[in-house]
């Protein structure tokens, strides 16, 4: 038995919906069913009246359930003591960041923190969307680094984690330049003559953003998918050695942009091809005796406070 489908059973006992705990628990619903039916099997009995809608649990499940709420809570705390007992680390805060971000916005965030806010140690977890949340979710980090966009919102419960703003960011079209300083690869396009399209791979989360922008475009934009990868500094080295056009965060191009070794791929006069998003940092919030660690919470407070002033 995992700890993890009794947190997936606790959760669909407070949701009463299969499809909405796969999305809080941030996995596929036939992956959730499989995980209640595994915790089923580990009981011997059903603890999931599935006759019934918004679904009910049966009497072995409800006495379960309330046992789970008790041996996760107790999970928790021993946890915590157990990490109270090291001394070395403790000041240590762990991220976990996406590998966009941890590549372009950490290390100048962390800058500024230690001009700001002090010296500080960390560890950076460098992840996947979906994983990142993931080490949240299960306790294995202090603080989540990630984008938001309003179309795409990570499915955290707000009602157990809290967010706070850290910056924006932009999501735009850049391709190598041409002698001239002219993009090789300009949107939009042609019908006739597609432009090789460096993309993310599918369920990649600024992958479904760039969607987002060329399902919005006021003018139809021909690609031709050539070349698609996780991650956006793979994208950025296709682009720098003239394979395509790859839509960028700008903290990724910065320095290049600068050197002009890229420029944008975005045709004078033509709007709606970006993208603004917010760089947000998300936790649990505290409860009970589980205290956040100490470095972490002043680290939170530092934050919160600069963003009301």
């Amino acid at each position: 038995m995992e700890t993890k489908w009794l947190e997936d059973f606790v959760s669909l006992a407070e949701t009463r919906s299969f499809s909405r705990s796969a999305q809080l628990r941030h996995v596929t619903q036939p992956a959730f069913s499989r995980r209640i039916q595994a915790l089923e099997a580990w009981a011997g009995t059903d603890l999931v009246d599935r006759s019934s809608y918004p679904t009910r649990l049966t009497t072995a499940g409800e006495t379960l359930y309330a046992q789970s709420l008790e041996m996760l809570q107790a999970l928790q705390s021993t946890r915590a003591m157990l990490r109270g007992h090291v001394s070395a680390g403790q000041d240590v805060i762990e991220f976990a960041v996406p590998h966009s971000l941890a590549f372009t916005f950490f290390p100048a965030w962390v800058t500024t923190l230690r001009e700001k806010f002090g010296p500080i140690k960390s560890r950076l977890i460098a992840l996947n969307v979906h994983d990142a949340v993931m080490r949240l979710v299960e306790g294995n980090c202090d603080l989540l680094i990630a984008f938001h966009h309003a179309s795409q919102p990570l499915q955290l419960d707000a009602e157990r984690y809290e967010m706070v703003v850290l910056g924006q960011e932009v999501l735009a079209p850049y391709a190598k330049p041409d002698v001239d300083g002219a993009p090789l690869f300009r949107l939009p396009g042609r019908s006739a003559a597609l432009l090789p399209y460096l993309g993310y791979a599918p369920g990649a989360y600024l992958g479904r953003v760039v969607d987002l922008i060329l399902k919005q475009s006021s003018v139809p934009i021909h690609l031709d998918r050539v070349y698609e990868t996780d991650m956006a500094e793979g994208l950025k080295a296709m682009a720098l050695e003239g394979h395509g056009v790859a839509f960028l965060p700008l903290s990724a191009v910065k320095k290049e942009l600068r050197a002009k070794k890229l420029v944008s791929a975005i045709p004078a006069g033509v709007t709606g091809l970006e993208m603004a998003m917010e760089i947000r940092a998300y936790r649990e919030k505290p409860q009970g005796k589980v205290a956040p660690k100490g470095s972490a919470q002043a680290l939170w407070d530092f934050l919160l406070k600069q963003k009301q002033g």
